[in-house]
């Protein structure tokens, strides 16, 4: 479409890590290893259960809002 266009993004991710070895702790019947061969993934992040989603854009840079014309 023209006259559309992106002009900035901004984004924003939990505090708390959550690792494999974590996984494992709580249970899940997997290994480090395992979840590292078949997806890469080492670690994530993760929000509280309080906290909802849209708070996320509460918390992302606001930089990206200041662009606009």
């Amino acid at each position: 479409m023209p006259g559309i266009r992106i002009l900035g993004t901004g984004s924003y991710v939990p505090p708390k890590v959550l690792t494999n070895l974590d996984l494992q702790k709580m249970g899940l019947d997997t290994t480090d290893e395992w979840i590292i061969q078949r997806t890469g993934v080492g670690k994530g992040r993760m929000a509280d259960p309080d906290v909802a989603t849209s708070t996320f854009l509460l918390k992302r840079p606001a930089k990206p809002l200041q662009w606009r014309d």
